[in-house]
């Protein structure tokens, strides 16, 4: 007997598929990846989370990209966003759909999942349970180890695949029930039991809302919002501005051919700004007056500020005095910030 366990990276779907393993059933550990993960923001998570697989599931992880699919339902889901950005229902369905189609190719009879009765208000209530598995094609297919005795028998439960008095009875928000299973099972270095979607994060909301209403979404410019800060100067027109140097190098990756990249002399500590869009004579001033605020002066009323187009090698400069914080605030996309 062959399941899919579905896996997030956090605790709960680690649980599951450990729980349903112990059973006596072959997981096929299945991750699939969305560019909103907070994890993803750390370039050894994804190294970390297949080794936790590999440790507590003798699995491989399958990890499967389908980011594109996804920022295509992201433009209009069905079901609606939750308090930000985060349309929770119409990505279960989308993974799970995926999931089904797996399905034939490992010879499997079911899914697992970690969800738990009434942790997430959107998604993981009995209806939308209910709804995503039918609209997912995978109705009576689903088994929720975790929460399973508060929820309807499954296929998998009912022909004897699994004994249903050997799950459990996991409901609610809380997560003491999970802390002391993973202690019982072993299970450490495991991530925020919580896991994270940067979908359900207000400010990170706001600056995906601007992309969208400004039909510019994309993979690279949803990378771009995990960085800096976030400006628009022009309804075709973005500026990104570096907060540290790790993320100045970031945006130097990200550049594509026709940016622009805004940066302060060598005698001037300060950011790399990224700007994206049809630049004018007056962009280029304020793009590098943005730039000039965030620099270190030291006492100066005014610096040069040097600007280039990628790919190109050869530079401007343009001496400027910074923008002040009150005009600033007009520009920036996340204006509570």
């Amino acid at each position: 007997m062959i399941a899919i366990a579905l896996i997030s990276g956090g605790l709960d779907s680690i649980l599951a598929a450990r729980l349903i393993s112990g059973l006596g059933i072959e997981i096929i550990p299945v991750n699939f990846k969305i560019p909103f993960c907070h994890r993803a923001k750390d370039n050894n998570s994804a190294s970390k989370e297949a080794g936790l697989i590999k440790e507590n599931l003798k699995q491989e992880l399958v990890s499967i990209d389908i980011s594109e699919d996804f920022l295509k339902l992201l433009e209009n889901p069905r079901y609606g966003f939750g308090s930000n950005m985060n349309p929770c229902i119409d990505c279960k369905i989308l993974m799970f759909s995926k999931a089904k189609e797996l399905m034939q190719q490992f010879g499997a009879q079911f899914i697992v999942t970690g969800e738990v009765l009434g942790q997430r208000p959107m998604s993981q209530h009995r209806q939308a349970l209910d709804l995503i598995a039918k609209k997912s094609g995978l109705e009576g297919l689903v088994l929720r180890p975790l929460s399973a005795k508060n929820l309807d028998e499954t296929i998998p439960e009912k022909e004897g695949w699994v004994e249903r008095e050997k799950l459990l009875n996991f409901g609610g928000r809380g997560r003491t029930p999970q802390i002391e299973l993973a202690g019982k099972l072993g299970i450490k270095d495991f991530a925020w039991p919580a896991g994270g979607c940067l979908l359900t994060d207000p400010e990170f909301s706001r600056r995906l809302k601007d992309l969208i209403e400004h039909k510019e979404l994309s993979i690279n410019n949803v990378k771009l919002l995990k960085l800096g800060r976030h400006f628009r100067l022009a309804p075709d027109v973005k500026l990104v501005v570096g907060r540290d140097e790790k993320e100045n190098s970031e945006l130097e990756k990200l550049a594509q051919e026709g940016d622009f990249l805004f940066y302060p002399n060598e005698q001037l500590a300060g950011p790399t700004s990224l700007g994206r869009g049809k630049f004018n004579d007056e962009l280029f001033s304020l793009a590098s007056q943005i730039t000039c605020h965030y620099c270190d002066l030291n006492k100066a009323q005014n610096a040069d500020i040097i600007y280039r187009q990628v790919p190109a090698t050869d530079t401007h400069s343009l001496n400027v005095t910074p923008i002040n914080k009150t005009k600033l605030a007009d520009y920036h996309t996340s204006p509570t910030r």
